[in-house]
């Protein structure tokens, strides 16, 4: 990619990162379904008053609202409530990196280079090393949860392939307003009415600000820039640099959440990046080298 175009990915991985510790802090004085919809909802209004619909087939910007703002963020701010910490959600969400290029390679026919394969096996490993001992237990539903909802992510950014060359930022803003009331739908449901109403009559000025935070930066320009990456470039080279997300996330739950970061976190972070690495630079450096 144009060095542009990777600065960009970076600047997206770090706004997800860091939105980690923002959820986390929001599913503490609001249901979690709840403060998803409203991130959705405000995501998609006012916008859509002044944004073109997209030139893509209504059911693709439907499909993609759904998977991202439903499946993926329905499952990923539940996870987090009932107890998923925070710097370690930013790092199992990753495993969207090896189910987009799975996806790509069975449904869009594109094959990832042996660099990307190799870095992505090395990722994949790191995964597991911070995994394994996060499966015993409780730990074992906020979990799977995670990794349900990375795999929403692959697919979401399958679909957002074949919508082709479209105004992403129109794509983003039409496609959430796919998600509030299906969300809204779900929290009434598992918190109940009278829960949602007493979260929406108090809420307070930090949720507002988390509400904006996952609004903007985190849904709109994040996501229509990676949309963007997504539609220009191969699966394989783009998702990659979503391993970054978890560096910040990481940091930010420590600092902000007071959350603790294990050695075996540390040694599995060092491998995701050392992936992520090998994916993105492992071509160009082996062959200077045999230059």
């Amino acid at each position: 990619m144009p060095l542009s175009h990777s600065l960009a990915a970076i600047l997206v991985a770090f706004i997800w990162g860091l939105s980690f510790v923002v959820i986390k802090l929001g599913v503490g004085t609001m249901p979690p379904l709840l403060l998803c919809a409203l991130r959705f909802l405000f995501a998609a209004l006012p916008a859509i008053l002044f944004i073109p619909r997209p030139k893509a087939p209504w059911t693709n910007v439907v499909a993609y609202g759904f998977f991202l703002g439903v499946a993926q963020f329905g499952l990923l701010f539940a996870a987090l409530a009932i107890g998923m910490p925070a710097g370690l959600a930013s790092l199992v969400m990753q495993a969207q990196i090896f189910f987009t290029i799975l996806f790509a390679a069975l449904f869009m026919n594109e094959r990832p280079g042996l660099y990307q394969v190799l870095g992505g096996a090395i990722g994949f490993f790191g995964l597991v090393i911070i995994a394994v001992p996060r499966l015993a237990g409780s730990g074992a539903i906020p979990f799977l949860m995670t990794v349900v909802a990375a795999a929403s992510w692959g697919v979401a950014n399958i679909v957002s392939k074949r919508a082709g060359r479209v105004d992403m930022l129109g794509y983003i803003v039409w496609a959430s307003l796919v998600a509030p009331l299906p969300l809204i739908a779900l929290s009434l449901w598992f918190d109940g009415p009278a829960v949602v109403t007493s979260a929406l009559m108090h809420i307070d000025g930090a949720t507002i600000a988390a509400v904006a935070y996952l609004a903007y930066p985190t849904t709109i320009f994040a996501f229509g820039v990676w949309a963007y990456l997504l539609s220009r470039h191969p699966a394989a080279t783009v998702t990659p640099y979503a391993l970054l997300v978890p560096v910040a996330g990481t940091l930010g739950s420590v600092i902000v959440l007071g959350e603790e970061l294990h050695p075996v976190e540390a040694i599995g972070g060092a491998v995701i990046v050392a992936g992520l690495a090998l994916n993105v630079f492992g071509k160009r450096l082996f062959s200077r080298r045999l230059a």
